[in-house]
């Protein structure tokens, strides 16, 4: 026991020591690994514009005009968002259009009826909750000094909603029968989600997750070894980005850490 917890110790440490050395950078980092997927979505309706249209027009029978809005709402809509949040302009805007966009996505490409995604769009939205709470945080340190009235409620909870979302990207990844391998990560995986959601260690079992989802994610869905005639290097790039997401908001995680409502809050009142 005791040479688990001088095992932890060093861990913390280490994790200590990264995050003091770029404390400066991280969040920038966590914001565009964030945006990454709608960025690319947004993108990806511009270069594919009669592909999306014709799909929306024959799944719900709107017609050409009412398609082509959609479409429009998704390529302004994203790329829009994601350049109001990188130049940090109206964030709590943009994190309202691109959840907006989530909702509208859920809908007309009925993932509302698929539970894997589903649950990564939920959890792109944990992200926005994060990100919603870091620009609050920003606006409360312009007035330094100045009394408050209590804790600062809505970002707390909003920083535990964000973080118990952002875990259900993983429980997507977790696969049975898959050999010992596999069987290793979803036990590993399961620990870190379950630390994340309780607010227990939360930034080195964050920054694990990180590490673990980026390997993950850079050998599963690796889109750029697929030609491009293929279909399967849109879903492979489309997933990829996703989990991309997903990093950036366990990042933020990192950066900020788990809020009140959490045992690391909670044990430096003890």
């Amino acid at each position: 026991m005791e040479r688990q917890n001088e095992l932890l110790s060093k861990a913390e440490d280490v994790a200590d020591q990264i995050l003091r050395h770029s404390k400066h950078v991280l969040p920038h980092i966590a914001r565009l690994c964030l945006i990454s997927t709608f960025l690319e979505d947004g993108i990806r309706m511009w270069f594919q514009w009669n592909e999306q249209r014709d799909y929306i027009e024959a799944t719900w029978g709107c017609g050409y005009l009412l398609a082509s809005l959609f479409v429009f709402i998704n390529l302004v809509g994203q790329v829009g968002g994601c350049v109001m949040i990188l130049s940090r302009q109206k964030v709590q805007w943009a994190c309202g259009l691109l959840s907006a966009i989530i909702a509208l996505q859920t809908i007309a490409y009925s993932i509302l009826w698929d539970l894997n995604f589903l649950m990564r769009n939920m959890a792109l939205a944990g992200g926005l909750l994060l990100l919603l709470a870091e620009s609050k945080a920003e606006g409360r340190s312009l007035f330094a000094g100045v009394p408050t009235m209590g804790d600062n409620n809505p970002k707390t909870y909003m920083q535990l909603a964000g973080r118990i979302l952002l875990i259900l990207m993983f429980l997507t990844l977790i696969r049975f029968g898959a050999g010992y391998v596999q069987a290793f990560q979803n036990i590993v995986g399961l620990c870190l989600i379950i630390l994340i959601a309780v607010g227990y260690k939360t930034k080195l079992s964050a920054l694990v997750l990180v590490v673990q989802l980026t390997l993950l994610n850079f050998y599963l869905n690796d889109w750029w070894n697929i030609p491009d005639y293929k279909p399967m290097r849109d879903f492979l790039k489309y997933d990829f980005f996703q989990t991309m997401s997903v990093i950036g908001g366990l990042l933020l995680v990192v950066a900020l850490g788990p809020g009140g409502v959490s045992v690391d809050e909670r044990k430096k009142q003890w």
